[in-house]
């Protein structure tokens, strides 16, 4: 298997990088919660580095984007996954942090495989499907032609990342969307929901759908530029809009002082990309992975996105933001 390959692989890569993995006498526990949504990534990424790094344990939990922010600024943990750009009222009065993004994610569209009438789905018929008030509750009601079946519908819970960026992705406003579905934040809920509904339609991150293709069905999406199935190709290179996203690690400043915490967010850095791909996740390039090393380094605080959640941009415009005036760091 590729992972156990990668498992005897990282740590001898790591070891020849200097002190940022090489298990000199490292040790203490690192905290992250956070992101379900990038929850895998953080995972594999303290599994190679506990190899590594015997001394230090890192714990990774997953309370959701919002769940993990909550925590984090209450001091209660040291990293937090997110699935989304931190919003301004939730950093008021909290540590000072350090943004880093650390891949590319894609939102799946899915259906129980039995669904055998529909292969795409447009933006606007996701839209009339999800709005706040929607009574749509038939597959007879989404388009002319599809069969009289009902619709059941399945989607992140509000304390999600995920949740927030489908909604504004596809309603125009984050948080807009019909209260009547199976929301939560454990992504494994949704796919056995969809999985065991004929009726169901979900989103979930793209991640999870690639680890449980044998039970769920892939729609494309349609932006008006002609139907769009997620995958890595189509989340790097930008196609799948408005559904690709980039997500993020965010570090508290005050913690970096800990050597074991400085080791472990650059090993996550230097080893992102190959491991990304095992996980389902698009890696970042290069370029993207150097510059976020460098905000590491040089200890730069605070978001270059000043509303929380922002559709269609990429890596490369948070970078080309490094020094907007707008952040939202903390005090």
């Amino acid at each position: 298997m590729k992972r156990t390959l990668l498992a005897l692989a990282l740590p001898l890569l790591a070891a020849c990088g200097g002190d940022r993995a090489s298990g000199d006498g490292l040790s203490g526990s690192i905290l992250v919660d956070g992101s379900s949504t990038v929850a895998p990534l953080s995972e594999a990424v303290a599994e190679e580095f506990m190899i590594a790094n015997p001394g230090v344990r890192v714990t990774v939990g997953t309370s959701g984007t919002g769940g993990g922010f909550a925590k984090f600024f209450r001091g209660e943990t040291d990293i937090s996954d997110a699935s989304r750009p931190v919003k301004p009222d939730e950093v008021a009065g909290g540590y000072a942090f350090i943004e880093l993004p650390v891949a590319y994610d894609g939102i799946a569209i899915v259906t129980n495989p039995g669904n055998d009438f529909v292969e795409c789905l447009t933006v606007e018929e996701l839209r009339a499907i999800w709005a706040p008030g929607s009574t749509v509750s038939d597959w007879s009601q989404v388009r002319a032609g599809f069969p009289g079946r009902p619709l059941t519908l399945y989607g992140a819970g509000t304390d999600s990342g995920t949740y927030d960026y489908f909604t504004e992705a596809v309603g125009g406003e984050e948080g807009a969307s019909r209260a009547d579905f199976t929301a939560s934040e454990d992504d494994n809920v949704l796919v056995q929901g969809v999985a065991g509904d004929p009726g169901a339609l979900g989103f979930i991150p793209l991640a999870y759908y690639e680890a449980n293709q044998d039970k769920l069905r892939l729609l494309g999406v349609d932006d008006g530029s002609g139907c769009v199935a997620a995958g890595a190709a189509t989340v790097q290179d930008g196609s799948y809009t408005p559904l690709s996203r980039p997500i993020f690690i965010y570090v508290r400043a005050d913690r970096t002082t800990d050597p074991a915490v400085r080791a472990f967010v650059a090993f996550y850095l230097d080893n992102a990309a190959p491991l990304a791909p095992e996980v389902g996740y698009v890696p970042l390039s290069a370029e993207a992975y150097a510059a976020a090393r460098e905000r590491f380094a040089a200890g730069t605080t605070g978001s270059v996105f000043a509303g929380g959640s922002q559709v269609g941009v990429t890596i490369e415009d948070l970078l080309r933001r490094e020094g907007a005036s707008d952040s939202t760091s903390a005090p």
